[in-house]
């Protein structure tokens, strides 16, 4: 009698998400991505206005000890209808926070399908991948598609203009700011 050895199992790797609304729509992200969630009453004092904004997704700036922080409107960079924002995301590793509807729940996401080719132009920055939750396709957020490398220039632009003293004596030095 010979011994077999036993199927291999593979184990899946899995990855803890949250579902979030955003103007009736279902998306979801990593929970890792995510440092912080806040309710949008609790940072009412501490955002700034940028009135003079180009990206029209972005309405305020947040100043953390460490970094600024751009506030993104979910609906209105996934081109949906505007909704009234209750809760803020601090996104890991990104100069952006995300405004959202609400959390659904959650979850464990098992995995992760590639785009198909119907994601197409800024669409494939914004999405890391579809899940399949509940019988529903679901996109995966990447939590660093929300601001372009451009957006993030005009954006500091705006937020931290050059002091025309300062934009004088670099190029008095050579600075050439």
């Amino acid at each position: 009698m010979t011994a077999t050895t036993p199927p291999r199992v593979v184990s899946l790797r899995t990855e803890q998400i949250i579902l979030f609304r955003s103007s009736n729509q279902i998306f979801a992200i990593s929970s890792g991505s995510v440092q912080e969630v806040r309710s949008v009453d609790s940072l009412a004092g501490s955002a700034a206005e940028l009135s003079d904004s180009t990206v029209k997704k972005v309405r305020h700036v947040l100043r953390r000890t460490d970094r600024t922080l751009y506030v993104v409107n979910s609906a209105l960079h996934f081109g949906l209808r505007p909704s009234p924002a209750a809760l803020i995301f601090l996104l890991r590793k990104s100069r952006a926070a995300l405004l959202v509807d609400g959390i659904e729940k959650m979850t464990t996401m098992t995995r992760l399908q590639s785009l198909t080719p119907a994601f197409c132009n800024e669409e494939r920055l914004w999405y890391r991948g579809l899940t399949v939750l509940d019988q529903n396709v679901i996109p995966v957020v990447n939590p660093l598609g929300f601001l372009t490398n451009e957006e993030l220039a005009e954006l500091d632009a705006i937020a931290n203009p050059v002091a025309p003293d300062t934009l004088a004596l670099a190029n008095e030095s050579g600075l050439g700011l």
